[in-house]
C-alpha cells in the first residue's frame, strides 16, 4: 500500500503542472477598422530614425512618418510575421527541455497454490535515453539561431512595410500635383472650347476648328478620369497596408522629406551589407542553424543508448535491483538520409545568401546609375520650364493686348503643361528610387550588426 501511495504522490504533482485546453473560436465577422485607431505607440520600438522623439497624433493628419508608424503597428501581414517569431521562441523553449525518463511497472499474480509462491511479484524500471544529452547543446544552439532568424526576418519585413508606406505617401502627393496640373489645363481648354462654340454659332469659324478644340477637351477629361481611378487604387492599397477599411478617409499632410544621399556613407554601408541588413543577417542565422542541424545528424548516426535501473521482487518475495542497457543496432539505417538532407539544406541556404548579397549590391549600383541620369534629366527639364514660364508670361501679355493669336498662346501653355507633367514624373521616380535605396542600404534606419562582428 505504501508503494502505491508513493507512486501517487509522485504522479499527482506532475499532472497538476499540465496545461489545460482553452478554446479560441474563429472570428467569422472579422472586419478592418473604419476609422484610424487612437493607439498608444511605443515609437522607440519602431525601426525609424529618431522615432523615440516623435509624437504620433493622427488627429491633425498623417505625415509620412506617422503613416510609416501606423503601418508597422497595424499592418495585418506583420501580425503574421510576429506570430512566426513567437512560434520560433516557443520551439526554442521546447528544444531546451530535457527528455523525460521512462517509468515501467509490472505486476504478476501467482495462479498456482505452490508452497513459497504466494507473494505478488512487482517490478519497477526507470530508463533514460542518454543520446538526447549528447545532442542537447547542439539542438538548443540551432533553436536559438532560428529565434534570431525569426526576429531579423520580422525587422526586415518592418523595413519593407515602412518603404511601401513611404512610396504610397509619395504616390499620393504626386498624384495630387498631377491632378492640379490637369485641372488647371482643363480649365484653360474649357474656356477655349466655350469661346470656340460661341464663334461657331456666330459663324466666325468652321466646324473643323471647333471639333479640334472639343477633341482636346475630351482627351484631357479622359486623362483626369484615368488619374481619378489611379488615386482610388492608391487609396485602397494604402488603407490595406495600414490595416484599415477602404472607407476610411486619410488626410495626408506634409511632403516627402528624405536625407540627401551621402555617397561616402553609402559606399561604406554597401561594403557592410552582410553585417547590417536584417534579411542577410536572418539568412546567416538560418544557415548557422542548418549547419548545427547537420552536425546533430552526424552525432545521431551513432547508436542510441538507453540506461536504466530496475527494482523487482518475485512471487517468492525475493527482492532484486539491477541495471539495463539498450543499444540500437545500426544495421539498416545509419542516418545517411537525414545527413544528406541537412547537408543539402545547408548548401541551399549558402547559395541563397550569396545570391541575395550579390543581388542587393547590383540593385544599389543600378539605382545609383539611375539617380545620376534622373538628376541630369531633371536639371534639363527645370531649365526648359524656366524658359517656357517666361515665354508664357510674355505671351499672356501679348495675347491680352491682342498682339498674339490664341492658338499660339494655347500651344505655349500646352508645352509648359507637358513639361510640368514630365517634371512631376521624374521627381516621383527619383523619390521612389531614393526610398528603395534606403531599404536596400538601411539608409536612415537604426543600424543592425551581426553580434559576432560589429564594424565601426
Amino acid at each position: 500500500m505504501k508503494r502505491y501511495l508513493l507512486m501517487a504522490a509522485t504522479i499527482l504533482p506532475i499532472l497538476s503542472g499540465c496545461a489545460t485546453y482553452e478554446a479560441k473560436p474563429l472570428n467569422m465577422r472579422a472586419d478592418l477598422p473604419h476609422q484610424i485607431p487612437h493607439i498608444t505607440v511605443d515609437v522607440s520600438t519602431i525601426p525609424l530614425p529618431k522615432s523615440e522623439n516623435y509624437h504620433f497624433d493622427p488627429d491633425d493628419g498623417l505625415d509620412i512618418t506617422e503613416v510609416a508608424i501606423l503601418a508597422v503597428v497595424n499592418n495585418p501581414d506583420l501580425k503574421l510575421v510576429r506570430d512566426d517569431a513567437k512560434i520560433a521562441r516557443a520551439q526554442a523553449f521546447d528544444a531546451g527541455l530535457l527528455p523525460n525518463p521512462q517509468l515501467a511497472a509490472g505486476v504478476d499474480f501467482p495462479t498456482d497454490n505452490v508452497a513459497g509462491s504466494s507473494y505478488t511479484a512487482l517490478n519497477l524500471g526507470l530508463n533514460y535515453d542518454i543520446r538526447a544529452l549528447l545532442t542537447r547543446s547542439v539542438v538548443m544552439a540551432a533553436a536559438e539561431k532560428k529565434v534570431r532568424q525569426a526576429d531579423l526576418s520580422l525587422l526586415w519585413q518592418e523595413w519593407q512595410v515602412i518603404g511601401r508606406a513611404r512610396i504610397f505617401f509619395s504616390t499620393n502627393l504626386y498624384q495630387e500635383r498631377r491632378m492640379q496640373a490637369l485641372s488647371a489645363y482643363r480649365n484653360l481648354l474649357a474656356d477655349r472650347y466655350e469661346r470656340t462654340q460661341k464663334a461657331l454659332t456666330d459663324g466666325n469659324i468652321t466646324q473643323s476648328g471647333a471639333d479640334a478644340d472639343m477633341a482636346a477637351l475630351a482627351d484631357i477629361n479622359r486623362r483626369i478620369n484615368d488619374l481619378e481611378r489611379k488615386i482610388t487604387e492608391s487609396h485602397h492599397e494604402l488603407t490595406r497596408l495600414l490595416g484599415l477599411s477602404s472607407d476610411v478617409k486619410l488626410h495626408l499632410v506634409g511632403n516627402v522629406v528624405l536625407p540627401p544621399i551621402d555617397k561616402e556613407r553609402m559606399n561604406a554601408d554597401s561594403d557592410q551589407l552582410a553585417y547590417r541588413r536584417p534579411d542577410l543577417l536572418a539568412l546567416k542565422a538560418g544557415y548557422e542553424s542548418r549547419d548545427l542541424r547537420y552536425r546533430q545528424a552526424i552525432i545521431e548516426q551513432f547508436p542510441a543508448i538507453g540506461v536504466g535501473i530496475t527494482r523487482a521482487n518475485d512471487t517468492s518475495d525475493i527482492h532484486t535491483i539491477g541495471m539495463a542497457v539498450t543499444l540500437n543496432l545500426p544495421l539498416f539505417n545509419q542516418h545517411q538520409g537525414k545527413i544528406a538532407i541537412e547537408q543539402a539544406g545547408r548548401q541551399r541556404l549558402y547559395d541563397e545568401f550569396e545570391n541575395r548579397l550579390t543581388g542587393a549590391r547590383g540593385g544599389i549600383a543600378q539605382i545609383m546609375d539611375d539617380q545620376q541620369l534622373l538628376e541630369k534629366q531633371l536639371k534639363a527639364v527645370r531649365s526648359e520650364i524656366a524658359v517656357l514660364e517666361a515665354s508664357v508670361q510674355n505671351a499672356g501679355d501679348a495675347f491680352t493686348a491682342g498682339n498674339l493669336d490664341e492658338r499660339d498662346y494655347i500651344a505655349l501653355r500646352t508645352s509648359l503643361f507637358n513639361k510640368t507633367l514630365e517634371q512631376i514624373d521624374l521627381e516621383q521616380s527619383a523619390i521612389e528610387q531614393r526610398i528603395a535605396l534606403q531599404i536596400l542600404l538601411g539608409g536612415d534606419f537604426p543600424r543592425v550588426f551581426d553580434k559576432e562582428r560589429n564594424p565601426s
